[in-house]
């Protein structure tokens, strides 16, 4: 049976619930409710499981806080034995308008504490990753406030249909690969 890591970045508690920077967290959400899936906390995190046609998609909400994400999901890899390239790593991107998508295979960490110490956990930057646009509608010196803040009331509308592509894309990834995904879901 094939396992797959799906990583959603976020921090941790109820004050960052609802923040751009929580959309990793937001979407392995989606996706549980959706599938009546159960997160139990585990070491490094909170963990779910999903079963689809004889694959196994292993969700993982780190713990560990948005800079220190690297470190869960290394364990979380060589505990479950998962070869690196059926990683797939949902992050915010303020370089992508609002909800828009972009699967990549490998890439810098574009400023992303998240990315910046997965990489350097991994030793590589030649991972899955999935970044889902959040725009970058905030003023000078204001990018950490806007990161931490809510979704206004017209993206939280849009929200909804978002993330119900979010979780086809991951779907995807676990049935068609990350080529196909990036084919069919980029710029979606």
């Amino acid at each position: 049976m094939k396992k797959y890591l799906i990583v959603g970045l976020g921090n941790i508690g109820p004050k960052y619930e609802n923040t751009r920077h929580n959309i990793g967290f937001k979407v392995l959400d989606f996706f549980a409710d959706k599938e009546n899936l159960t997160f139990e906390t585990q070491k490094l995190g909170d963990v779910a499981t999903y079963k689809l046609k004889g694959r196994t998609f292993i969700f993982l909400k780190p713990n560990t806080f948005m800079n220190l994400s690297g470190k869960a999901i290394l364990y979380w890899l060589t505990k479950e034995k998962i070869p690196l390239e059926n990683l797939l790593v949902i992050t915010d991107d303020l370089n992508l308008p609002f909800g828009s998508i972009r699967v990549k295979t490998k890439g810098s960490d574009g400023g992303h504490n998240g990315l910046k110490d997965t990489q350097d956990k991994l030793n590589t930057s030649k991972y899955n990753r999935f970044r889902f646009g959040i725009s970058d509608a905030f003023s000078k010196g204001r990018q950490v406030d806007y990161v931490l803040g809510e979704w206004t009331p017209e993206e939280n509308d849009k929200l909804s249909e978002r993330l119900e592509k979010s979780m086809e894309l991951i779907k995807s990834f676990g049935l068609a690969g990350i080529n196909n995904t990036m084919n069919s879901f980029n710029g979606k």
